[in-house]
């Protein structure tokens, strides 16, 4: 069962902009053959709205395992996730990013949780997540993180 899922589904102005193929097929093969042209432009345009659908990423949270795409980790190796919006994100997808981050970054949300990861034999110090919901992303992951941080050290 899910405590969170979100599914990164491109935003409509990009099958909007791709739905420019439909015109530049057109007029590409007009000369040589009106129907080719328009077979080809439904064929190209079908394919990018294709390629949109299968490459908008999943983001699903259980009570076990937190899965980002194609990656996942168990959640007992996550620390207290962030949520960042606006320029505070721009600059965690940005002049603050650690080279060694994982990332899942979508253009078209602007917002990102970045979630510590605590597994000493990982080189990677965190994932940065795009969402649209970068509050409830962080609250759902916050709800058992609590558990999985190592003991404060002693001052």
């Amino acid at each position: 069962m899910y405590v969170y899922r979100e599914r990164l589904w491109a935003a409509p102005w990009l099958f909007v902009a791709t739905a420019l193929v439909i015109p530049a097929s057109i007029i590409v093969f007009a000369p040589i053959n009106m129907l080719a042209g328009i077979i080809c432009a439904i064929v190209l345009y079908a394919g990018c709205v294709i390629g949109l659908i299968a490459g908008s990423p999943t983001i699903e949270l259980t009570a076990d395992e937190l899965r980002a795409g194609r990656a996942q980790i168990e959640r007992r190796y996550l620390g207290i996730a962030e949520s960042f919006d606006g320029t505070e994100a721009s600059l965690q997808r940005g002049r603050l990013l650690d080279a060694r981050a994982w990332l899942l970054i979508r253009g078209w949300a602007t917002a990102v949780v970045r979630v510590p990861i605590l597994d000493r034999d990982d080189p990677t110090p965190y994932w940065l997540l795009s969402t649209r919901h970068p509050t409830e992303l962080a609250r759902a992951l916050n709800d058992r993180a609590g558990d999985n941080l190592p003991p404060a050290p002693h001052s």
